[in-house]
């Protein structure tokens, strides 16, 4: 039995919610792969996974997330199982590069899913309460397998709430131990740190980029210093709210004093020092930047 899978062969569902950038992106996408269906306005990861494993006609199935430009290349890869050593069930994951600060993980990345992986998964809103490692993630599944490579851009910064959300939630997920609060934050997986640090700095000579990093800061601290309930991050509904309730009037000056206020916070309570790189700052070390590759194939 020949168990490679050709992407060029697999269903190229794109998944958007309300990514103000979605319909370039989407129209990007439709002239790379004419084929490419599309799920929208699903609420919920794990219900909005679902409906893509019922929209496709292939075995496997890639999901695009809305706010990703896709490199053609990616149709020119196949995924060899039996190579790999692994499974018609698992799950395949490349990195996405994270267009505002230069990061490279799994975050934003293309996704090879089986359906039927999909269909018996439960994480999100549909996770068990007592499984910490399916609340806010899928990739602590042991049938889930990170490339090193990418063939995707996340351009998470098409306006400054899309922005401050996708900071928001890495600063939350990355202030986690495999989806599970920690006591001491130097005790998350050093890689995932290292992000957290870098989401909390750099990004000021993009647009939107400081609500990036402000995001970044404000879901670590409330994650870790807070009275706060850190699966609310998977919530888009409450995210929305919390933004409307408290930030979406601020100027950009005061943005600035409350990115820096945060960083006082962090340094104080955590014991973690981050910084706030100028545009300067950010350009130069996106262009040293060198994405480390992954050891424990089944972390992020």
């Amino acid at each position: 039995m020949n168990n490679t899978i050709r992407i060029a062969e697999q269903d190229i569902i794109f998944l958007s919610y309300d990514e103000p950038n979605a319909e370039r992106n989407y129209a990007d996408l439709c002239q790379k792969i004419p084929w490419a269906k599309r799920v929208h306005g699903v609420k919920g990861s794990d219900a909005a996974h679902k409906a893509c494993a019922d929209l496709s006609e292939t075995e496997y199935f890639v999901t695009v997330d809305a706010d990703n430009v896709v490199n053609q290349e990616f149709l020119n890869q196949t995924v060899d199982i039996d190579e790999l050593g692994l499974t018609i069930d698992h799950v395949f994951s490349w990195c996405g590069k994270v267009h505002v600060n230069g990061l490279m993980y799994g975050n934003g990345g293309l996704k090879l899913w089986n359906k039927r992986f999909v269909k018996n998964m439960r994480t999100h809103e549909a996770s068990n309460a007592s499984d910490e490692h399916s609340l806010v993630e899928f990739c602590f599944d042991d049938k889930y397998y990170q490339f090193n490579d990418s063939y995707s851009t996340s351009y998470t910064n098409g306006s400054p709430f899309q922005a401050w959300r996708a900071g928001f939630r890495e600063g939350v997920k990355m202030s986690l131990n495999q989806g599970a609060p920690v006591k001491d934050i130097k005790t998350v997986w050093w890689q995932n740190l290292e992000r957290l640090k870098i989401w909390c700095s750099v990004g000021a000579d993009e647009k939107n980029g400081l609500w990036s990093i402000y995001g970044a800061r404000e879901g670590c601290y409330l994650t870790n210093c807070a009275d706060w309930d850190y699966t609310q991050v998977r919530d888009f509904e409450y995210l929305t709210e919390h933004w409307e309730e408290k930030y979406s009037k601020i100027s950009e000056d005061i943005l600035v004093t409350e990115i820096k206020g945060l960083g006082n916070a962090l340094a104080i309570e955590l014991g973690i020092e981050i910084a706030l790189l100028d545009s300067d700052g950010s350009r130069f070390f996106k262009s040293t930047y060198r994405n480390t590759p992954r050891i424990i194939k089944s972390r992020q």
